[in-house]
């Protein structure tokens, strides 16, 4: 029977090199795709975000705390994306910058998110928090070698706020019940004498 048209699915059909840890290009890029969908399955749909009817000013700030802490839980995925997506675009005036964002971006996504096995280096298992230092070391250096560090700086903060600020004024009633124990230990609320 030939095999003429078929898209191989796994390593055994292929037979040329086996990289990245015995598996194969599409093996990987099928772990890639399937592990992006399950963290992009986490992001709560924009509308919930924008809503202009659950956003408010705290009566107290404590209660600004709560509202920060179960939005932060509740909308994590959706921040991560408007604070990347703030970054970027203040890259784009500084091409060499954004290129080494998107390169440092990719070594991150293959060395530390997408990994299914430890990382193996010498014959000897790296920890994932060296991995972790290492990667946001060598990120860091590579991003203030190319002088947009007030920029990239800026722009983080300006993502920040933005977060913390809708944090604080999206009403958080209907999803604090649902995030309690998803990141945070509750918190238990003190009787006032």
């Amino acid at each position: 029977m030939s095999k003429y048209g078929t898209i191989p699915t796994s390593s055994s059909a292929g037979g040329g090199p086996v990289p990245l840890g015995g598996a194969s290009p599409l093996d990987f890029i099928s772990r890639a795709k399937a592990r992006g969908a399950s963290a992009l399955a986490t992001r709560r749909p924009w509308r919930e975000l924008v809503d202009v009817h659950a956003v408010g000013l705290p009566p107290s700030l404590g209660d600004a705390y709560l509202r920060v802490r179960a939005n932060l839980a509740h909308f994590a995925m959706n921040y991560a994306i408007v604070v990347l997506v703030v970054v970027f675009l203040s890259l784009l005036w500084h091409p060499v910058s954004l290129i080494v964002f998107l390169v440092c971006m990719l070594a991150w996504l293959v060395l530390y998110f997408l990994r299914d096995e430890p990382l193996v280096l010498f014959g000897r298992v790296v920890a994932d928090g060296y991995v972790l230092a290492v990667l946001a070391v060598v990120t860091l250096v590579l991003l203030l070698l190319t002088d947009a560090t007030a920029n990239i700086l800026s722009s983080l903060l300006i993502g920040l706020v933005l977060v913390l600020v809708h944090a604080a004024l999206h009403k958080a009633e209907d999803n604090a019940a649902d995030e309690a124990d998803r990141w945070y230990a509750p918190v238990s609320q003190q009787p006032s004498h």
